[in-house]
């Protein structure tokens, strides 16, 4: 691919991971086919979606489940988001939780 597609798909996708993995994600990019990268850079959670889930659905647990964090999910379901303040420390966290784990996904890693 070219470094100005792997540079556009970074623009596109870029907010979905962390911003210390970018430069890497750069030049992973560059290696390989278009299609194929794009592919797995759609398959990404959008943390902005991941953190309405979590202000709404998130003393259930489904915000846990939805990232692919199935045991806290569980935990979260069974403790009704731990009274309500695990849920609202989630808010703060998902977010970081949900490009953390879209990074790990395009690495392959999860």
């Amino acid at each position: 691919m070219e470094k100005d597609q792997a540079s556009q798909l970074i623009a596109m996708y870029g907010g979905r991971f962390p911003d210390y993995a970018l430069h890497s994600m750069h030049t992973q990019l560059q290696n390989m086919v278009y299609s194929e990268a794009s592919i797995r850079l759609a398959q990404s959670k959008d943390p902005t979606i991941v953190l309405l889930i979590s202000i709404f659905l998130g003393q259930f647990g489904i915000d846990r489940f939805f990232v692919g964090d199935t045991m806290m999910g569980v935990l979260k379901l069974i403790t009704c988001g731990g009274c309500g303040i695990w849920t609202i420390i989630d808010w703060f966290l998902i977010m970081g939780v949900t490009k953390d784990k879209n990074y790990a996904r395009f690495n392959g890693i999860f």
